[in-house]
C-alpha cells in the first residue's frame, strides 16, 4: 500500500493527452487532501471560465439605446397602431378623429370638418375650444400644444377633470400621429386669435407662429400626410373607408355636424365626393336605415338611450332589431371608439337581453324560456352598442376590445328595465319576439341532436357524424335531394328560409375555401371547411370516394353572381374535380345561376342573369318603358321568396350541370389546365392572361 497523495490536475480537459497522468513533475498538478475521492478530478478541475469565448467587445454600456421624443414610435409603430399596413393607416384617422369626437361629446364641439386631398393628406378640423397654446408649466419653453404633438403620455384627459368621458386614455393618439407623418400642419383657433405650427417624423420643425387675429374662428386643424418611410408609397387613404368612418361617428352621438369632402380624382367607386352628415335620432336612425324595409320578428326595434347613476358618470345607447333573415351584424363602441372584439359593455346587454326575455317566457307562461340562451335572442340581429364611461380600460392602443369590469354591470341594469318594458307594453310585440327567439333555441337544440343522426343511403343505414352548421334535409332517400353549398351564413339564412325542407340541405361555407390544387395533403385534411363539406356528402375523397354512398342526389354550388362569387364557384370546382372525380363524372355536380338584376315596371318583375340579359328585357318585354333596376350585391340581398323563385325552385330556376366531356375522361389535359391556372406557379397564369387577353371584351369586364 502507498503513501503516495492522489493529484488532481488544474489544466483544462481540453488540451490534456491521452496519456498525461498527473504527478509532482507537472506545474498544474497539485496534491489532494487524504481520503478526496479522484474519480471526477480533471472534470472537476477545469478551469470554468477558461472554456467561454471572450466577452464581445462591441457589447458594453454603449450597447444600451435610450429613445427619446417620439423615435420608439417610429422604430416599432405596430405597439402603438397595430402594423403599417392599411388598417394602422386609417387608425391614423380614427385617432385624429376621436379626439375632435371627444370635443364633441363634452359639448365643446358641434361641427367637424373630414377632407382628403391629392397627395395623401387628411385634414380635419373641428370648432371646439382649441388646443392650449400658452406655455407649459413643465416645459416652459415650449407651448402645451408642441408638448402634446411631440410627447408620449401627454394630453388633458388623464384626470377626467376636460372630459368627463373620452375616448383618449394614453396620452399617444395625436403624437403617434405626428410620429409617423412625414408632414404634420396644426393650426389652432383660440381666444380670438389664429396659431400655427409644422412638424415632420414627429420633429418640430419651428416655433409656434402667431399668424394674427380670428373674431369669427375656433377649434384645432390638424392636417397630416402619413410617412411613406413607414407605410410604404404604394398605400393610402381609401375615401370609402374613411366615409364610412365619418359616418358612423356622426351616428353615435346625436349632438355633432360631420362634413366630408374629397378631391373627386381620389374616388373609384360611389362615395360621393361631399356629404353632411347630422342624425339627430343617433343609432336608431342608424338601424333603421341598415334596416331599410327588410321585414322582422318585431314592427318596432328595439332601441333607447339611459344615463348611469350619479354626476357625470356616461351613459349607453342601444339599437336592437331581430330581421326574419338575416346572420345579423354587431357593432360595439365605447366613447365613440369603435371596439370590433366586444367586450364587457357586450356581455352586459347580453345577460339584459337573455334575462329579460326569459322572465317575459316565464311571466306568459312559456316553460321552453328557460332553456333559452343569449346565442338564441343575439343571433340574426343587427345590433348596436354605445357607452360613455368614465376611464375605459381596453385591451391594447388599438382598442379592440372593452375591459373596464364596471361597464357589464351598468350596460345590464340600464338595458334591463328598458327591455322588460319593451316586451310587456305591448303583448303582441313580446309574444311575437318570445315566439321568434324559441325558434331559434329549438333549431339550436335540433343542430345539437343532429351531430349524431341516422340517415339512411342507398347502401348504408350506418350512424353519421354530421358538421352542426349543416341544415339538413328531412327525406331518408338520397333521390331528389340535393345539398346547396352557399356562401357565408348571410346567404346560408336566406336559403334556408327560401328551401324546400323535405328535399334541400344547406351547407354554408366562410367566404374562398382552401386551393386544393396548390395545397398539401396534409393541408387540405387540416382545412375546416373542406372537412366540413367531405362530411356532409359522406362518399369519402380520392381513391376512397364512392359515389353510390353520396347523401344527396345534386350537389349545387351557389354563390354570388360577380367576380368573388364566380372565384369561390372555381376553387370549390377544383375541389370536386382533384378531391371527388367521379361525382363529376356521374353529373351530381351544379352550378346555380342567381340574377345580376330586377326590372320592375309597376307590379311586374323581370330577373336578369348578366348585363347582355338585361339588355334584351329592356328592349323586349319593357321596351319604351319606365324600367326600375336594381342590382342584387349578393345572395344575403335577396329575400327568401326571391332566392326561391329565381334560384332554388326546380320550376322556375336555370341551373348548370358540370361534366367532364367524353374526350377528357381521362382527366390529362383538363388535369393540366386546372394545374396551370390554380397551381402554385403564378408564371403559368400570367402567360395564360397574356395569351388570352385580347378575346376578352373590355365592355364585359365587371370593374
Amino acid at each position: 500500500m502507498t503513501n503516495e497523495r492522489p493529484f488532481v490536475c488544474t489544466a483544462p480537459s481540453k488540451i490534456l493527452p491521452p496519456w498525461h497522468k498527473c504527478n509532482t513533475s507537472n506545474a498544474r498538478c497539485v496534491a489532494l487532501p487524504p481520503g478526496a475521492d479522484t474519480r471526477y478530478s480533471h472534470a472537476m478541475s477545469d478551469d470554468l471560465f477558461a472554456s467561454q469565448q471572450k466577452a464581445s467587445a462591441d457589447y458594453n454600456a454603449s450597447s444600451i439605446e435610450v429613445l427619446e421624443g417620439l423615435e420608439p414610435v417610429r422604430r416599432r409603430p405596430g405597439m402603438y397602431v397595430g402594423g403599417t399596413d392599411e388598417r394602422a393607416l386609417h387608425h391614423l384617422a380614427a385617432e385624429v378623429l376621436d379626439n375632435a369626437m371627444d370635443e364633441a361629446v363634452a359639448g365643446h364641439a358641434t361641427r367637424i370638418e373630414i377632407s382628403l386631398e391629392p397627395g395623401n393628406r387628411l385634414t380635419i378640423v373641428d370648432n371646439g375650444r382649441g388646443i392650449p397654446v400658452d406655455p407649459h408649466p413643465k416645459f416652459p419653453d415650449k407651448s402645451a400644444l408642441e408638448v402634446i404633438l411631440s410627447t408620449l403620455h401627454s394630453g388633458g384627459k388623464f384626470d377626467g377633470k376636460a372630459y368627463a368621458t373620452s375616448g383618449g386614455l394614453h396620452g399617444v393618439g395625436v403624437s403617434v400621429v405626428n410620429a409617423l407623418s412625414s408632414d404634420t400642419v396644426v393650426e389652432v383657433a383660440r381666444n380670438k386669435a389664429l396659431y400655427r405650427q409644422r412638424f415632420s417624423r414627429g420633429i418640430t420643425l419651428g416655433p409656434l407662429e402667431h399668424l394674427g387675429g380670428t373674431p369669427n374662428r375656433r377649434g384645432t386643424s390638424v392636417s397630416f400626410v402619413p410617412d411613406d418611410q413607414i407605410f410604404g408609397p404604394e398605400l393610402h387613404f381609401k375615401p370609402a373607408r374613411l366615409h364610412k368612418l365619418a359616418r358612423s361617428k356622426a351616428y353615435l352621438f346625436a349632438g355633432v355636424e360631420i362634413r366630408w369632402k374629397c378631391a373627386a380624382e381620389l374616388i373609384s367607386d360611389d362615395t360621393p365626393a361631399e356629404a353632411v352628415f347630422q342624425f339627430p335620432g343617433g343609432l336608431a336612425d342608424h338601424l333603421r336605415e341598415q334596416i331599410s324595409g327588410r321585414e322582422c320578428a318585431t314592427a318596432d326595434f328595439f332601441s333607447g338611450t339611459q344615463d348611469f347613476p350619479g354626476v357625470d358618470q356616461g351613459r349607453v345607447e342601444w339599437a336592437v332589431s331581430w330581421p326574419l333573415w338575416s346572420d345579423g351584424s354587431y357593432s360595439w363602441y365605447c366613447n365613440t371608439i369603435p371596439t370590433p372584439d366586444g367586450g364587457t359593455h357586450e356581455a352586459g346587454l347580453r345577460a339584459a337581453l337573455v334575462k329579460g326575455i326569459r322572465s317575459y317566457g316565464e311571466m306568459v307562461s312559456q316553460k321552453k324560456a328557460k332553456e333559452i340562451t343569449a346565442e338564441d335572442i343575439m343571433t340574426g340581429s343587427e345590433l348596436m352598442l354605445s357607452v360613455f364611461i368614465r376611464e375605459p380600460q381596453f385591451q391594447s392602443q388599438t382598442k379592440d376590445r372593452l375591459t373596464s369590469p364596471d361597464a357589464a354591470i351598468l350596460v345590464e341594469k340600464a338595458v334591463r328595465d328598458h327591455f322588460d318594458h319593451f316586451l310587456s307594453n305591448n303583448t303582441e310585440r313580446g309574444k311575437a319576439l318570445l315566439a321568434y327567439v324559441i325558434e331559434r333555441m329549438e333549431e339550436r337544440l335540433a343542430r345539437k341532436a343532429e351531430r349524431e343522426v341516422k340517415r339512411k343511403t342507398a347502401t348504408s343505414a350506418r350512424k353519421l357524424r354530421l358538421p352542426g352548421k349543416l341544415t339538413d334535409c328531412s327525406s331518408d332517400d338520397p333521390k331528389g335531394t340535393e345539398i346547396f353549398i352557399v356562401e357565408g351564413d348571410s346567404a346560408g339564412g336566406s336559403a334556408k328560409q327560401a328551401r324546400d325542407r323535405k328535399t334541400q340541405a344547406i351547407l354554408p361555407i366562410r367566404g374562398k375555401i382552401l386551393n386544393v390544387a396548390s395545397a398539401t395533403t396534409q393541408k387540405i385534411a387540416a382545412n375546416s371547411e373542406i372537412a366540413d363539406l367531405i362530411q356532409a356528402l359522406g362518399c369519402g375523397t380520392r381513391k376512397d370516394c364512392v359515389p353510390d354512398n353520396l347523401r344527396y342526389e345534386r350537389v349545387v354550388i351557389m354563390t354570388d353572381a360577380d367576380v368573388d362569387g364566380a372565384h369561390i364557384a372555381t376553387l370549390l370546382m377544383t375541389f370536386f374535380f382533384q378531391e371527388m372525380p367521379d361525382l363529376v363524372r356521374r353529373g351530381h355536380l351544379y352550378l346555380a345561376q342567381p340574377p345580376l338584376y330586377r326590372l320592375t315596371v309597376g307590379a311586374k318583375s323581370l330577373y336578369a342573369m348578366d348585363d347582355a340579359d338585361r339588355a334584351r328585357i329592356e328592349a323586349g318585354p319593357f321596351k319604351g318603358k319606365n324600367v326600375d333596376v336594381s342590382r342584387f350585391k349578393g345572395l344575403g340581398e335577396m329575400n327568401p321568396m326571391q332566392l326561391r323563385e329565381t334560384t332554388m325552385d326546380p320550376k322556375t330556376r336555370q341551373m348548370i350541370r358540370i361534366t367532364l366531356p367524353q374526350e377528357y375522361e381521362e382527366r390529362a389535359g383538363v388535369k393540366d389546365l386546372v394545374d396551370r391556372l390554380m397551381g402554385n406557379n403564378p408564371a403559368h397564369r400570367f402567360a395564360f392572361i397574356q395569351e388570352n387577353a385580347a378575346r376578352v371584351d373590355e365592355e364585359a369586364i365587371d370593374a
